[in-house]
């Protein structure tokens, strides 16, 4: 086995540092989904829900 494969394997599996950057990227992206659903939820529904408050206001005056 070559050296700088079996040095390159162990400075990967004690770097700790390298998963921060990961685990980074995986909230990002995480957030990114949530973002664009409840964009897309808000899409969806806010024709219906515009129309109840017009509904109410309506009523009320």
């Amino acid at each position: 086995m070559d050296l700088f494969v079996l040095k390159t394997w162990i400075q990967a599996k004690l770097n700790v540092e390298s998963e921060r950057g990961a685990s980074m990227v995986e909230y990002g992206l995480l957030l990114a989904l949530i973002a664009v659903i409840a964009i897309v939820a808000v899409r969806a529904l806010g024709s219906g829900v515009s129309k109840k408050f017009d509904d109410v206001k309506n009523s009320l005056g």
